[in-house]
């Protein structure tokens, strides 16, 4: 009995050991996950820098906490350098607006800017040194970082580039990264045939950047992924990152991107991107100021609200499903172990894609850090309508850029997408019957890392994407011909006024449901007019009379919702219901303008080749409250 007794002591003594040892290891867990990047970092400076195994970053995958790295930090700005810029001023510098006076020089500056999408007499009026403004978070501005980050190779590519915009990229590198973490700046010229990018070029950075910054020359453009592979091919850093040639990097941008990847090799970082205006090249902050890269069925891509989850402060690092690849760094060796790029993505487009699948599905992490940030000059609506100016000549082995698109966009759908790949061709079947070339050195690649499905991808990378783009896309209110009851004749057409032009009238196919792209719209859920040629949506520019609507990128914004009434065929505007789509016809010129509404004109009333009545009746009689709201209806 006193045996069986002291048995039972001994078992309880064990289990309270184990208990508070459990408890413990649990604690420190927790507290290891739980350190946020805006407490203090004082008592980590005599720590050890720790590196996280695979175990940990599946672990972060799930439950998102980066570990507050320990070692020592120091300040990476350059402060006499701030101090000195913060007393400058000339045309364009503190990245302010720059108003032309002159209405002469005014409207050449604005043709020049419809041809080129930026205004490049501008660009070549502002000093290719000159200062920024400071876009960044608050607390970013004294946030220090640790004093052992890796070195870097920054890749350049350009094709055609302007002068001026580059060298005020490269500029802007070398003057606003520690010259200690910058190895080399290599500029990869991808087939250029302007001539002010040969002899000139070499000559002023030989002149002014010595041996910091090379070029490399490709004898024929081979397209974005193959130019930036031949960069990391000559490269020596430890970290490659990939530049834009149209950005101006903003003060202490390298630091934060760095760090976090001294975790693990196989994290990857972005900046956030700032829009440089392409007319007046001020600087202005991004919109939203967080956000997180996203995707519909088209491939749109879409900026995304960060997941509460993720948000750990204005300035701290959070995932990012897709980045937008005009800027990111990864470390080379994790580059080269995920097989590069794939060279056989034609020019450029649908290799953002690629990689951010590749990193997130093959063990890696992709995160968008808010305290780096960068400017990019932005591409005008009405310039990116025209592909042979937003990329270049097109490549020897395409035939046209929208089948250059959707081939890069196939590609990348065959290697990755697995079973989900066919919603992205129900979308648009007809595009995707293009061959999408040999893709088995691609597949071999994913089979040998022992890559995650896209099924994972989906719900513990972006687990809201189902939801915000449904697989099987809702009809919506009406698609086909947008037809003029005046002018029967007559349809909406994207192309009727050529590229960089506003959308006009044309002579309506014969087939009104199903009639040639560049007459096919559809009326979505969202309330948007989406093309059937490039999938960009009406917009209303400008709020006065007679005001053009041009293509955009869709947003969402008020003036890219549209109304349509059956009864009245009216297709109004959002931003105010008294405002209607309207046909004019002056001779031989037919043109669509928005103006106030009038009953009595027929030449405001439009049929569509099909429309949903069951849908209409209901937004007509039965709105949401919230449509209610966004149209002006009383609740």
């Amino acid at each position: 009995m006193k045996v069986n007794l002291d048995l039972k002591k001994m078992v309880a003594l064990l289990l309270a050991i184990i208990t508070v040892s459990l408890i413990s290891t649990i604690l420190m867990g927790k507290s290891i996950h739980t350190q946020s990047f805006d407490t203090t970092v004082a008592d980590t400076e005599n720590t050890e820098n720790i590196m996280v195994g695979q175990m940990v970053l599946d672990e972060l995958n799930v439950w998102f906490d980066l570990p507050l790295q320990g070692g020592p930090r120091k300040d990476w700005h350059d402060r006499a350098v701030m101090q000195a810029d913060s007393l400058k001023t000339g045309l364009g510098e503190q990245g302010l607006r720059i108003a032309i006076k002159d209405t002469k020089e005014y409207e050449e500056m604005i043709a020049m800017s419809i041809k080129k999408g930026f205004n490049s007499l501008l660009s070549d009026k502002i000093s290719v040194n000159r200062t920024i403004a400071d876009t960044r978070p608050l607390r970013c501005k004294s946030r220090k970082y640790l004093v052992k980050l890796p070195n870097v190779s920054v890749i350049m590519v350009f094709h055609n580039t302007h002068l001026s915009v580059l060298l005020r990229a490269i500029h802007s590198i070398i003057n606003r990264t520690p010259h200690e973490l910058l190895h080399e700046v290599i500029l990869v010229d991808d087939g250029s045939t302007a001539q002010e990018l040969q002899e000139q070029l070499d000559k002023y950075v030989n002149e002014h950047f010595g041996s910091k910054v090379s070029i490399i020359r490709q004898k024929k453009r081979t397209g974005m992924p193959a130019a930036r592979v031949a960069g990391v091919n000559s490269a020596n850093g430890t970290v490659m990152v990939f530049c834009d040639a149209s950005i101006e990097v903003i003060y202490n941008w390298l630091p934060p991107l760095l760090e976090p990847m001294t975790l693990h090799y196989k994290i990857v970082t972005s900046p956030i991107l700032d829009e440089i205006d392409n007319t007046d090249f001020s600087f202005k902050w991004s919109d939203p100021l967080l956000w997180r890269g996203g995707f519909d069925w088209h491939f749109n891509f879409n900026k995304l609200p960060v997941l509460q989850e993720d948000i750990k402060g204005e300035s701290q690092p959070y995932r990012n499903p897709v980045m937008e690849g005009t800027v990111f760094a990864i470390d080379r060796k994790y580059f080269l172990e995920l097989g590069g790029y794939d060279e056989g993505l034609d020019a450029s487009g649908g290799e953002q894609y690629e990689m951010s699948f590749k990193i997130w599905m093959c063990g890696g992490m992709l995160l968008q850090v808010p305290c780096s940030r960068v400017g990019h000059i932005a591409i005008d609506p009405k310039d990116a309508q025209d592909p042979t100016w937003q990329k270049g000549e097109l490549l020897e082995s395409t035939k046209g850029e929208y089948d250059t698109l959707t081939r890069n966009y196939k590609r990348v759908a065959e290697v990755w997408m697995d079973g989900y790949k066919h919603y992205l061709y129900l979308r648009d079947p007809y595009k995707y019957h293009i061959n999408a070339g040999n893709v088995t050195r691609q597949k071999n690649i994913r089979e040998s890392l022992q890559c995650n499905s896209f099924d994972w991808y989906l719900h513990q990378v972006a687990p809201d994407f189902l939801k915000r783009f449904p697989l099987v896309e809702p009809r919506g209110y009406g698609s086909g011909a947008i037809q003029n009851v005046a002018y029967p004749g007559l349809c909406i057409d994207a192309l009727a006024e050529g590229f960089r032009k506003p959308v006009g009238l044309g002579q309506c196919s014969a087939n009104l449901t199903h009639p040639p792209p560049t007459q096919f719209w559809r009326l979505t859920n969202d309330l948007e007019i989406v093309s059937g040629i490039d999938l960009n949506c009406l917009q209303m520019r400008g709020t006065t009379l007679n005001a053009t609507v041009w293509l955009n990128r869709c947003t969402k914004g008020d003036n890219q919702i549209w109304s349509y009434s059956i009864n009245r065929k009216w297709i109004q505007q959002s931003s105010s219901l008294n405002r209607c789509l309207e046909a004019f016809v002056d001779g031989k010129k037919a043109v669509v303008r928005v103006n106030h509404c009038y009953p009595e004109s027929p030449s405001q009333r439009w049929v569509i080749g099909w429309t949903n009545m069951y849908l209409s009746a209901k937004f007509r009689l039965n709105s949401t409250s919230e449509m209610k709201r966004r149209f002006g209806y009383p609740a």
